[in-house]
């Protein structure tokens, strides 16, 4: 019903940049009454729990963890249903498997629903 496809993770040196990009598709929008109300980015290392990096709404407001604000950029192509995630200035501890996540609500459901892609590995080589 629906797909979240990232692209862009790989392997940076320290100080480097990487583009996440996430296209969200699928059955679900064709009817045009379905809408994507936020789009997102966690990671998660070995042992831990999924955090959130950033998240962006339909009005354009942001949230971002505090150890990536100034570094990262989180933005959004509503038209293509994609999110986009600018790193910068990245550090070891930026490694990772980012997961690009969609708020969705359908014409009838009482709440949004959330959809996952399938993570995409970011390493940062010191």
């Amino acid at each position: 019903q629906v797909q979240l496809v990232e692209s862009g993770g790989g392997l940076v040196q320290a100080g480097g940049s990487l583009r996440l990009s996430c296209a969200a598709s699928g059955s679900i929008f064709m009817m045009n009454n379905a809408m994507t109300n936020a789009m997102g980015w966690y990671r998660q290392t070995p042992g831990n729990e999924r955090e959130l990096v950033a998240r962006i709404i339909n009005d354009g407001s942001t949230n971002y963890a505090d150890s990536v604000k100034g570094r990262f950029a989180i933005s959004r192509d509503n038209a293509k249903n994609t999110v986009y995630l600018q790193m910068n200035s990245l550090k070891p501890e930026d490694t990772a498997v980012y997961y690009c996540n969609a708020d969705i609500r359908r014409l009838g459901w009482p709440n949004d629903r959330r959809y996952w892609g399938q993570g995409t590995q970011v390493t940062v080589s010191s």
